[in-house]
């Protein structure tokens, strides 16, 4: 900072000043209007007006580099705001920068930009698509339009972004196998155990083409789709994933990721957790080696006629983990103390079965809480059917699995077998019997001779793959797809799994204490106005921004930010 004097006719003013570089262009701005020469005379006191003046500037220097310098602003109630100027920007991105630089992303674009020699950068495509899919999801184009919210601006037209989509599809496996050897060295990982499942993503088109094709839609929906299938590790980070045609059997699509994962990652001594969809006996049997074992949901109805009775034997051979004992569940479901001393406690038989030469452990567990969970979601089934019946029940249509209308019973004979004149529908009583007696009851199969109460308590964690799946479809807004080709697809779902990581690394980063929509709503909130080349928060502080400059290790929430100070966090994120 240095001291400017303009003299006029009458008078001699006084202005502390300093260079300023904004949108590229050098300029300079007044700090502070220290008032005329005798003005400043009565502040320097006995002092030479010019070296107090000199000497103040300096000393504002010093407090600036140190962060405590109070800034006083004038604002005019007759100036109008610059037309078309973005005073406004979002430096929550600033969090996900630093885990994306952290996990070497950048490097992995520089090795591939070195490779191919184009003129664009990737990397600043690739992390603005990722900050963007997590906080403002959109389109590519107008995601290119909310990334000039972000404090640094975009450099790349929409040109580059198509471009680069292609890049990202050929690069596919290198970009996967580089970012889980970075995120070793980032975070150990707990790629031990292993949870693989499969979900899809349907489009808006009328007719399938040779990549989006008519399949099984978890969302019960008639268009094409396409299928993902992603293994996530034991602390519930992303692993790989792939994005198959939606017409491909899911249980197919296991092995040659694994496979894959298994060679570029190179993983040995694994266990492979899925639930009863991906549980075929090929998948069984290809981690039933010495390296490979597995866990997988097994569906009691479709067990063995005399395995499905000893499961639902609920009167003899329980046990709980680290105890001899045994216990009647039958007397226990009718015991409202038994119930509530037992509320938390999960029960469980086990034998060793043998088919088609796979030997495997099969694990029946019983649990108060699921049991209510379940009859809770089947009460509130019936009420739905009740209710379907009174409004309208020619409409009913074929029932789905696990469909309310499964519980509607359609009367139209007589007692005599005649053609009734009139219709009748009702609840029917002997399918609630039979759902009933599964209630609470819980089984998988699995070739490790652990503790029960290990292998279930991996099991259970499985709900966090599923997580995942809902926070790509909800919060990053997955779907709608806005391309056509397969490349682009895949690299659309490429970038969908990048922040998915991400993400995921950040919540591990606040000891998962937050909501995902706490998390990105607070960082969507994270703006910062520029005022004379300073910058002001207008965000709300709370324990969860507290807890994300502790964290990271850097602060946004002073009343007022200097822009070399926020170009230093900038410069930070990015080590």
């Amino acid at each position: 900072m240095r001291i400017k004097i303009t003299k006029t006719k009458n008078s001699e003013n006084f202005y502390v000043i300093k260079s300023t570089y904004i949108d590229k262009k050098h300029s300079t701005k007044i700090v502070e209007k220290l008032g005329t020469l005798e003005e400043v005379k009565t502040k320097a006191g006995n002092k030479d007006p010019y070296l107090w003046a000199k000497e103040y500037a300096e000393k504002l220097t010093q407090e600036e580099k140190q962060g405590t310098r109070t800034i006083m602003k004038a604002y005019s109630q007759n100036k109008l705001l610059n037309k078309n100027e973005n005073n406004n920007f979002n430096v929550g991105y600033l969090f996900l920068q630093d885990i994306y630089y952290k996990l070497g992303l950048n490097n992995i674009c520089k090795d591939i930009s070195d490779r191919y020699q184009f003129k664009f950068d990737l990397n600043d495509i690739l992390s603005k698509l990722i900050y963007a899919r997590i906080l403002f999801p959109a389109s590519k184009l107008k995601t290119l339009e909310l990334s000039k919210k972000f404090f640094e601006q975009p450099n790349f037209d929409y040109q580059h972004i198509e471009r680069s989509l292609s890049i990202l599809y050929k690069e596919n496996d290198f970009i996967q196998s580089e970012l889980y050897k970075n995120s070793k060295k980032y975070l150990s990982r707990n790629n031990h155990i292993l949870y693989y499942d499969c979900t899809n993503f349907f489009f808006e088109i009328e007719c399938e083409d040779d990549f989006r094709k008519y399949g099984k839609s978890k969302e019960n929906r008639p268009n094409p789709i396409v299928q993902m299938g992603l293994f996530m590790d034991g602390d519930g980070i992303p692993l790989s994933c792939e994005i198959t045609p939606g017409n491909t059997n899911e249980q197919v699509t296991l092995k040659p990721l694994e496979e894959k994962i298994i060679e570029d990652f190179e993983l040995a001594d694994i266990i492979v957790c899925t639930d009863a969809g991906l549980a075929s006996k090929a998948n069984r049997k290809f981690n039933n080696t010495n390296t490979r074992k597995f866990i997988t949901t097994q569906s009691i109805k479709k067990l063995k006629e005399f395995l499905k009775e000893e499961a639902l034997d609920l009167s003899k051979g329980w046990h709980l983990p680290v105890s001899d004992k045994t216990y009647n569940i039958e007397k226990l479901r009718t015991n409202e103390n038994l119930i509530k001393a037992y509320k938390d406690k999960t029960f469980y038989k086990e034998r060793w079965i043998k088919e088609d030469g796979l030997e495997q452990r099969l694990i029946i567990t019983y649990s108060v809480k699921y049991q209510e969970y379940q009859k809770n979601i089947r009460n509130n089934q019936i009420e739905r059917a009740k209710k379907l019946i009174e409004k309208n029940p020619t409409k009913l249509g074929k029932a789905k699995q696990n469909d309310p209308k499964r519980f509607i019973e359609v009367l139209n004979t007589t007692d005599t077998g005649e053609v009734a004149n009139e219709v009748y529908y009702s609840i029917n009583q002997s399918i609630i019997d039979e759902e009933s007696k599964y209630d609470g009851l819980y089984a998988v199969c699995t070739n490790l001779e652990d503790d029960v109460e290990e292998i279930i308590k991996v099991n259970h964690r499985r709900w966090e793959i599923e997580e995942s799946f809902r926070i790509m479809k909800t919060e990053f807004n997955a779907r709608p797809v806005f391309h056509t080709n397969e490349d682009a697809i895949k690299a659309h779902f490429l970038i969908c799994f990048l922040s998915l990581t991400t993400y995921r690394y950040l919540e591990k980063k606040l000891e998962e204490k937050y909501t995902v929509g706490d998390i990105i709503d607070t960082l969507k909130s994270m703006n910062l106005t520029l005022k004379d080349g300073d910058y002001i928060p207008y965000y709300t502080r709370t324990d969860l921004t507290d807890d994300l400059h502790k964290k990271f290790n850097f602060r946004t929430d002073y009343e007022i930010i200097s822009e070399n100070n926020l170009k230093k966090i900038c410069k930070q994120t990015k080590k």
